[in-house]
């Protein structure tokens, strides 16, 4: 196993041509994959175990990276997804109570390519300007091979439009993770990338969450409740790949809206829920991820700081209603960066999901009344009727910058 120095070479090749040299970070060697870039100043543990960031090499734009460490608490997931990984300035020495090894050194162990020293503010307006791409990091003896060589490597790698990743990040058995206290409601999660958060959040409010692989059927789903019998809801989780090839996962859920089972979506789940009623979906030109992205909830006016990571987006305006082969379905959320989607809720049948994660382990959780919201449903208020304790504030129409 080759071992990462601050002094091996390394460079990084877009899609486009331009490049970045830098040093080696983590395993030295080799990866390819898309470029997207995370605006968090905090939780880089938690992205990084993302099951969302499978096949993609993710730039940090806060300077400063790994100077908590890596300790064995903070994971989202069993191993870190990123296929690689751009910092500017890494930790020297990591300091943290709970930090057990340097992140620097965690990459290298699960095999994770990085490169460290590049101008990522540089980076990052390139990926504004000209859209998410195709990426290679090469370190060490790989760095020296001819450019064109590097950049037809990059190039010939696979695109993340038309891809169907979740089986390759969902558990392979189902699995339950039982309610805090007395169980209230029993609710089927499907795993498409689901988040360790996710379930916690669910078990303190009395949930015993199954969870069930992404190539579970309707059937699976219908007996996952208590006793083999139906659950009282049904959870879509977050996930990568491009929502128009999940079409299994689709028709899964067409047949739990079929049986008004209450249900809820997160990110990948919202673009699913969107599919499932004859909504549109996108690629965005390149995406959202962070932990500081401003949604307002059209329900109550509120404007809630959120985590994103998504690439692709349900095509909708704000407050947009339409007719579904479900019933009437509206636009719930949109962020206020863009005008992006950023929820859906259906007003005949007990539906609704959101672009963003409400379980937000690194922060904020401005956005964790949603959990009450899915209790709700399934205590029987009607989706339509959903708000958070404090109501609607303000009656005016967000005001949002559209991306060019």
């Amino acid at each position: 196993m080759t071992t990462t120095t601050r002094r091996t070479p390394a460079v990084l090749v877009l899609e486009d041509g331009r490049t970045f040299t830098g040093e080696a970070y983590g395993r030295v060697g080799t990866t390819v994959g898309e470029a997207v870039f995370s605006t968090g100043m905090t939780g880089y543990q938690e992205t990084l175990t993302d099951p969302s960031y499978h096949r993609q090499v993710v730039v940090m734009t806060a300077p400063h990276v790994g100077n908590t460490g890596y300790n064995d608490e903070d994971q989202e997931s069993a191993r870190i997804w990123v296929a690689g990984y751009v910092v500017r300035d890494p930790a020297r020495v990591p300091s943290n109570w709970r930090s057990r090894r340097g992140l620097g050194e965690e990459l290298d162990a699960q095999g994770v390519v990085g490169i460290s020293g590049v101008d990522t503010r540089a980076l990052t307006r390139h990926l504004r300007e000209r859209g998410a791409m195709k990426v290679g990091v090469f370190s060490g003896e790989a760095a020296t091979r001819p450019a064109a060589d590097l950049l037809d490597e990059v190039r010939n790698a696979p695109d993340m439009e038309g891809t169907d990743l979740a089986s390759l990040v969902s558990t392979d058995e189902q699995y339950v993770v039982p309610a805090v206290g007395e169980r209230r409601f029993s609710v089927t999660a499907v795993d498409l990338g689901i988040k360790s958060m996710t379930p916690q959040r669910l078990a303190e409010r009395g949930i015993e969450v199954t969870v069930v692989p992404s190539t579970a059927t309707l059937e699976d789903v219908l007996t996952s409740g208590p006793d083999g019998g139906a659950p009282d809801g049904v959870f879509f989780s977050n996930g990568p790949g491009d929502p128009a090839a999940a079409t299994h996962e689709i028709e899964v859920l067409q047949g739990v809206l079929e049986r008004r089972i209450p249900f809820f979506g997160i990110c990948y789940g919202n673009q699913l829920l969107g599919r499932a009623l004859g909504y549109g979906t996108y690629k965005l030109k390149y995406g959202h991820r962070g932990i500081n992205q401003p949604v307002m909830d059209l329900t109550t006016r509120k404007v809630e700081v959120t985590a994103h990571n998504h690439g692709f987006a349900v095509d909708g305006a704000a407050g947009e209603v339409r007719d579904t082969p479900y019933g009437r379905a509206e636009v719930s959320h949109v962020g206020l960066n863009d005008g992006v989607v950023e929820g859906l809720r259906c007003l005949d049948v007990p539906a609704f999901s959101v672009q963003y994660h409400p379980e937000a382990a690194a922060g904020p959780h401005d956005a964790s009344y949603l959990f009450d919201r899915f209790v709700d449903l399934m205590q029987g208020t009607p989706a339509a009727q959903l708000v958070d304790d404090q109501g609607a504030t303000d009656t005016t129409e967000p005001t949002v910058e559209k991306d060019a």
